[in-house]
């Protein structure tokens, strides 16, 4: 089996409620989507059209490939499976590995347990076949062998990511709370913003919608901003199909134009790293930064959107301040944006009743473990004509 010409299943995890802009952007792609789930996608392809996947893809965890699915009621047979596979065509030596998983099988109350006996099984067929012992830890640096397993099902996956694709790279300052940046994407996607008009972003904390957003309308892709993969450590990886597809992710930037991408923050130091984090992405040049009120951010007369991600009581924020605040947002939303689509992404419904506006969407998220929901405006200006749609 040659896993890079070879067409397997590929499945692509994400964090919860952002399936639908995976899915997405995978069609953008070219690919077919074969199945959706609550954290992914199933597709078919092969370890080169990982490579694509891994550089383009926004709203990704990791993008696994799938070599062999078995039954197994314990560790045992786990092993006894692996120990069968040819590893030495697929690992180099010398060469690094780190095991991952996702278990829930009656027998295993330890998840790391699996993960020795998958790490045990490579190691001795390795040691069996060429007589050598690869090195293996948890950093995700080399090449990554992922067991799936739930119930008596196990399914075992070469991971072509390695670190997580939901950290897009740039944020070398994340500030308190930051949102992570697969799902600052998302939400972006959600709004209906046109890529063309205005972004404004009021408290914008270290950047990172205001980074995505400028890396979405100028389609600056993620891979941009990383240097190592999991994939680059397979054995017969050709660097050559990686350095064509890195070249296509630059010759695809596109400029627009006059847009506008305006950031602000009450915060000096957080303005500071945002710019920071914007260097970092490329986009330090397509983003307006300022230190100021949110109330005193500038509103473009050319409608376009308005995004805001305050404090929720969560994490951050004394809830009575914090109900003044959202009632702020209300009003300089209800008095400053009209003809903007108002967005206000928060995980405290109560507070976002201060608002004082009816929403016309009530999307739903997480981040982290909190339910959370993105809050769509629609603010008329006198005339529905002329308004800022999706592409």
């Amino acid at each position: 089996m040659n896993i890079y010409t070879t067409p397997s299943r590929i499945t692509i995890t994400c964090h919860k409620r952002i399936t639908p802009y995976l899915e997405r952007e995978i069609k953008e792609l070219g690919f077919t989507v074969n199945e959706s789930f609550v954290t992914g996608v199933h597709l078919r392809g092969t370890i080169n059209d990982c490579i694509k996947l891994n550089l383009n893809l926004r709203c990704a965890s990791q993008v696994l490939y799938s070599l062999f699915a078995f039954e197994a009621h314990d560790a045992d047979a786990v092993y006894q499976q692996l120990h069968g596979h040819p590893w030495e065509t697929i690992l180099p030596d010398p060469g690094y590995f780190s095991i991952t998983s996702n278990v829930s099988n009656d027998t295993i109350n330890n998840s790391m347990f699996a993960n020795l006996r998958v790490k045990d099984a490579i190691i001795d067929r390795l040691r069996e076949t060429k007589g050598t012992r690869p090195s293996t830890g948890p950093e995700l640096t080399g090449a990554v062998i992922h067991l799936f397993w739930k119930n008596d099902n196990a399914e075992i996956f070469i991971d072509t990511s390695g670190d997580s694709l939901a950290r897009h790279g740039y944020r070398k300052i994340p500030g308190r709370a930051p949102m992570l940046e697969s799902l600052a994407a998302a939400t972006i996607y959600a709004t209906q913003w046109n890529r063309v008009s205005p972004f404004v972003n009021p408290m914008c904390g270290s950047g990172t919608l205001a980074i995505e957003a400028a890396m979405i309308a100028t389609n600056r892709r993620p891979g941009l901003a990383r240097t190592n993969f999991a994939f680059m450590h397979l054995l017969g990886y050709d660097e050559s199909i990686y350095r064509k597809e890195d070249a296509l992710l630059e010759s695809q930037i596109v400029d627009v134009r006059g847009l506008r991408i305006i950031a602000t923050d009450s915060d000096k130091w957080a303005i500071e790293n945002a710019k920071k984090n914007a260097i970092a992405a490329g986009v330090a040049g397509l983003i307006e930064f300022a230190i100021c009120d949110f109330a005193d951010t500038e509103i473009p007369s050319i409608p376009g959107v308005f995004y805001v991600n305050p404090e929720y009581g969560e994490r951050l924020g004394d809830v009575r301040e914090l109900e003044t605040t959202y009632g702020r947002i209300g009003d300089f939303m209800k008095n400053k944006c009209g003809g903007y689509w108002g967005y206000v992404f928060t995980g405290n419904l109560e507070l976002a009743k201060k608002i004082g506006l009816k929403a016309k969407r009530r999307i739903e998220f997480y981040t982290s473990t909190i339910d959370c929901r993105l809050l769509e405006y629609e603010l008329y200006s006198g005339t529905r004509e002329g308004r800022s749609v999706r592409q």
